[in-house]
C-alpha cells in the first residue's frame, strides 16, 4: 500500500521479492524459531499473501490500521512468547543484532522490551529493531486507545516505562547518516547497487558500513 513506491515490498533486489531478502536474513538469526509474514486483509496485500503461500512461509492477515491487534493476532496465532518486529522494508536488517535484542530479553526476565534505537538511533536507518515479551503486547493491546500508538505497535510501551522494564542497546558510534530502508526509488536503486556489490549474500552490517564509507558516492 505504500504510495511513494506502490508495491515495494515485492520489488526486485538481485533477482527475488524484497520481501523474501528481509525472510532470509531474519531467518539466519539463531535466536529466531520462526518467521511470519504479519500483513494485512486488504485485497490488495494478497500477493504478499501468494509469495508466502508459494514459498512455504507462515503468514497470517489483519488490520490494516491496528497493526498492534495485528501483532497480537499473530502471537496468538503462532503461540510466541518473545516477538521481534521487523519491518518488511528493511533488506538489510541483520542477523546478528536480531540475536542481540533477543538474547537481551533471554538473559534478562525481568525486561519486557529491547529496542537498539532508543533513546537516539545510531545504528543505520534500516537497522532498528526492536523484542518484546507477549505479556507486554497484550497489556499495550488492552490498554493503548489512541488510533496512532496502535497504528506503530510499540509506541505505548516507550512512552510508559512505569509500566514496562524497558532496555536499550545503542552502539558506540553514531552512524544513523547511513539510510538502509526503502520508502521511494532511490532508495531501491540503493539497495539494488549494494546486493550487487556484496554477490547477493549475507553480508553483516559492518561489512556494508564499511563499503558505504569506501564509495560514498
Amino acid at each position: 500500500g505504500s504510495t511513494r513506491l506502490p508495491g515495494k515490498v515485492l520489488s526486485e533486489i538481485a533477482g527475488e521479492p524484497m520481501l523474501a531478502r528481509v525472510v532470509e536474513r531474519v531467518s539466519s538469526a539463531r535466536l529466531v524459531d520462526e518467521v511470519v509474514v504479519a500483513t494485512t486483509v486488504d485485497p490488495g496485500d494478497s500477493p504478499i499473501v501468494e509469495l508466502a503461500e508459494a514459498r512455504g512461509w507462515r503468514v497470517t492477515r489483519g488490520s490494516v490500521d491496528d497493526v498492534l491487534t495485528r501483532y497480537v493476532s499473530a502471537a496468538r496465532a503462532h503461540e510466541a512468547d518473545v516477538i521481534v518486529r521487523v519491518c518488511s522494508d528493511c533488506p538489510l536488517v541483520d542477523p546478528e543484532l536480531i540475536d542481540d535484542v533477543v538474547g537481551a530479553l533471554h538473559g534478562r526476565p525481568e525486561v519486557d522490551y529491547v529496542a537498539n534505537n532508543l533513546p537516539s538511533r545510531t545504528y543505520p536507518i534500516g537497522l532498528d529493531l526492536e523484542a518484546f515479551r507477549r505479556s507486554a503486547l497484550e497489556l499495550a493491546h488492552g490498554e493503548s486507545r489512541d488510533p496512532a500508538l496502535r497504528e506503530h505497535v510499540t509506541p505505548y510501551i516507550r512512552q510508559n516505562p512505569e509500566r514496562f522494564q524497558i532496555l536499550t542497546l545503542g552502539h558506540t558510534e553514531d552512524l544513523s547518516h547511513h539510510r538502509w530502508t526503502v520508502d521511494v526509488p532511490e532508495d531501491l536503486a540503493l539497495m539494488r547497487r549494494l546486493y550487487e556489490e556484496l554477490g547477493g549474500d549475507l553480508a553483516p552490517w559492518r561489512t556494508i558500513v564499511e563499503l558505504c564509507e569506501a564509495h560514498p558516492e
